[in-house]
């Protein structure tokens, strides 16, 4: 790896697998996330989103492939990598029987941090974090939104160039998940490396980047931007009545790659390949009338039915 990519990129892995046994639980990942941006990973549970982490902060060794994180080979460099990076796992991972406070000062005394530093650290971690209030309340009791807040706390208490969050979202309402992205932009401004793994498509769409993944394997990678204009397809919108039957009818056309319903439309992704997918619809379905017919922006959720097996459904 070149000096220039060195100050360029936070992580760069090629061609890294894992096995578990005949499992290809990763399998030939490419990877480029850059400095002081976030990058995501999509997918669903068990597409290699953990395993992935696992590999990019040492606690697992590849079956193959190189990593480079910060400038350090992986797994060799695992230890020395440590104290640069943070990690927040999906589960709640601190002790339920100590306090807000216990359990911060608890973590910086891990990573070294002087008395001083502590206490210097936790002050400002409980007013970032909305956690003065509960500073004396046992983990334990807290809400899951309250738990996150100390959870990222706790991840960033010693200041890491580099943060891993293993869907860190997945047990708190739409609010708290909002505000915890705010949370991450911030630290993003301040030169904070981030890579997330999520299922929710609004989050991906928050990344700077993202890949997609599927079984171990990388779909596709980009902007979100990039990954909805690139995707080979073409979104229209049908209002009409019999939804379900027109579904099944338009799903036996090759031209059209999936159709899924939400409310009162039926969302239809078509192959790019037909240049006027409404005149197309048209043409097969004679009962349409025009003003039925809507072209709408692509979404991820459609870029992801179209880069991986979840199409024709």
């Amino acid at each position: 790896m070149s000096v220039t990519e060195t100050m360029q990129f936070a992580i760069r892995a090629n061609k890294l697998s894992r096995y578990f046994g005949d499992l290809k639980a990763i399998d030939n990942l490419d990877l480029a996330v850059e400095k002081s941006q976030i990058y995501g990973f999509l997918g669903p549970n068990g597409c290699g989103k953990t395993t992935a982490i696992r590999l990019l902060t040492g606690l697992l060794k590849p079956s193959s492939g190189s990593i480079n994180v910060l400038g350090y080979q992986l797994p060799k460099d695992a230890e020395k990598l440590r104290l640069r990076i943070g990690y927040m796992t999906q589960k709640f991972s601190l002790y339920d029987d100590l306090t807000v406070s216990e359990n911060l000062r608890f973590i910086a005394k891990i990573y070294g941090l002087s008395a001083k530093q502590q206490h210097q650290r936790i002050t400002e971690l409980l007013s970032v974090y909305s956690l003065n209030e509960l500073s004396s309340q046992l983990a334990g009791s807290m809400s899951g939104g309250q738990k996150q807040r100390l959870g990222l706390a706790a991840a960033t208490i010693h200041k890491p160039d580099l943060l891993f969050l293993d869907e860190p979202t997945s047990a708190v309402d739409p609010e708290n998940r909002r505000d915890f992205w705010e949370k991450l932009f911030d630290l993003c401004d301040q030169g904070t490396t981030i890579l997330v793994s999520t299922h929710y498509m609004d989050e991906a769409e928050r990344c700077h980047k993202l890949a997609i993944l599927e079984s171990g394997i990388k779909r596709v990678d980009g902007t979100p931007d990039e990954l909805m204009s690139q995707m080979g397809a073409n979104v229209v919108e049908v209002e009409a009545e019999g939804l379900r039957e027109l579904k099944k009818k338009l799903l036996l056309l090759n031209e059209v790659i999936s159709a899924a319903q939400l409310g009162s439309r039926l969302r239809v992704l078509i192959d790019d390949k037909i240049q006027e997918p409404i005149n197309f619809l048209l043409q097969q379905h004679s009962d349409f009338s025009k003003n039925q017919l809507i072209n709408v922006r692509p979404s991820l959720e459609d870029v992801f039915v179209t880069c991986t097996g979840s199409g024709r459904q």
